[in-house]
């Protein structure tokens, strides 16, 4: 439809704004939901993998983070692409190509079974696994729509809320996939995701709504006017309009790299370990696959995504870089302790106080995107998601390569990389705290002290 001037007259009788700020926060959470399981496409199996494939510790972390290859990539320009369309038409693509995956992946599983896997399929079942995880992009897209939705003086807060709760899935499919390998098979347990993937995309295609200012620019509004119309109904943030210009804005602002840097250790982080722990507990501790895959998902990874709730709560109130530099804090103890634990207990203490930590950083992290880049929220949540989400892929190899040169013993002397990463970040957190923003009237970017 052809865009109205911003001069022409409009009947706002005849202008039609679909759904509500929770509605639109709601059915961003749920497409998230649906999508990024696919981080756990591969670790809960691992093992089975593993052995049936015959890998060594970098080819295993390689596959098992297929998924955040282009889980991570794929948010730049999707989290950008939002400040053309709107949420729903990236959300629908990504979710589409995810199906894909797992349509081939069920396919070579039904046609094959675990037992005529080999080498041979690995380069198969990594581009399956890395179509599959085309789902996790939808993280930017969602967190675009959510910023979009939501005043901005509660930023932090529903962010939190959006990513906590998108983040719950992983640790779901952690503890049921075990249970459904048990119960279904591998080649049944994969049927299943494969069924609620698709149940998911058509409940998310019924159910999405985009922000006001995207559905006036749908019904023929110029920029401006649907700009003036929306602020009328509650809509605070805006898009700059152009998806590149958007990325390059964002690129410009050297904040931006900096909160790439301090996500690739927090999310990037949960991402890596979300599918490295099910390894850990059963190599280091002579865990079962279902044990492992209990604990991991209760110890760490719903602790992590559900902790990102409060953690918001306490960025908005206290500052999203004094939250970071605390979380960070405990993310390199937290380490520490995982090096050197040598018993279960021990080692589940490190687990949970590392998912407090990297949980609450990436409340604190995400929720400074819209702050610093207020004037390009997509193009940045693509750059910090994407990019931060890197370190799911880039990770785990390297702990693989721990376990190449050191056989076991690597699995633990592994955590040394989250140790560094949290040094690291806790001098650049600092670093930005001491050259924030001060609130002024004048200034377009507001801070949380």
């Amino acid at each position: 439809m052809t865009a109205r001037s911003d001069s022409e007259p409009v009947d706002d009788d005849a202008l039609e704004i679909r759904g509500t700020a929770r509605r639109g926060v709601a059915s961003a959470t749920l497409g998230f939901f649906v999508g990024f399981a696919g981080v756990v496409l591969y670790g809960p199996v691992a093992t089975e993998l593993e052995g049936a494939m015959g890998l060594s510790g970098l080819a295993l972390g390689l596959l098992v983070a297929a998924p955040q290859l282009t889980g991570s990539l794929l948010r730049i320009p999707f989290g950008a692409w939002v400040e053309d369309v709107g949420a729903a038409k990236p959300f629908l693509v990504l979710l589409g190509c995810a199906v894909v995956g797992m349509a081939g992946l069920s396919t070579i599983l039904v046609t094959l079974g675990t037992d005529g896997l080999t080498m041979a399929h690995y380069p198969l079942v990594f581009l399956f696994g890395s179509l599959s995880g085309c789902g996790i992009a939808t993280f930017s897209v969602g967190a675009a729509q959510t910023s979009y939705w939501s005043p901005e003086d509660r930023q932090g807060t529903m962010l939190a809320v959006y990513a906590g709760l998108g983040n719950s899935s992983p640790g779901i499919f952690t503890l049921v996939v075990p249970v459904a390998l048990a119960a279904l098979g591998l080649t049944g347990a994969y049927l299943a995701w494969f069924g609620f993937l698709v149940c998911g995309t058509l409940v998310y295609a019924v159910v999405a709504v985009d922000a006001p200012f995207f559905q006036l620019r749908k019904q023929g509004l110029g920029a401006d006017a649907a700009k003036q119309r929306a602020e009328t109904r509650g809509q605070e943030l805006f898009p700059s309009g152009d998806a590149m210009a958007s990325i390059r804005e964002a690129a410009s602002i050297w904040r931006t790299w900096v909160l790439v840097a301090l996500f690739f250790t927090s999310f990037g982080g949960f991402l890596a370990l979300t599918t490295w722990f099910p390894s850990y507990w059963a190599a280091v501790h002579d865990l079962s696959v279902q044990r492992a895959g209990a604990l991991t998902a209760i110890a760490f990874t719903l602790l992590a995504a559900l902790v990102r709730i409060p953690g918001g709560v306490v960025s908005d109130r206290l500052g999203g870089e004094r939250t970071a530099i605390a979380s960070f804090v405990v993310v390199g103890v937290a380490a520490a302790v995982l090096i050197t634990a040598r018993t279960v207990p021990l080692a589940i203490g490190g687990t949970v106080l590392l998912g407090i930590g990297i949980g609450v950083a990436n409340a604190a992290v995400f929720g400074l995107v819209p702050k610093y880049v207020p004037e390009a929220v997509g193009g940045a949540s693509g750059l910090v998601g994407g990019l931060g989400a890197f370190g799911g892929f880039v990770i785990p190899p390297v702990l693989g390569l721990f376990v190449d040169l050191q056989g076991p013993a690597g699995y633990a002397n592994g955590y040394v990389v989250f140790l560094v990463l949290a040094v690291v970040s806790i001098g650049l957190s600092g670093g930005l705290y001491r050259t924030r923003v001060e609130p002024t009237p004048e200034t377009a970017v507001p801070t949380d002290d």
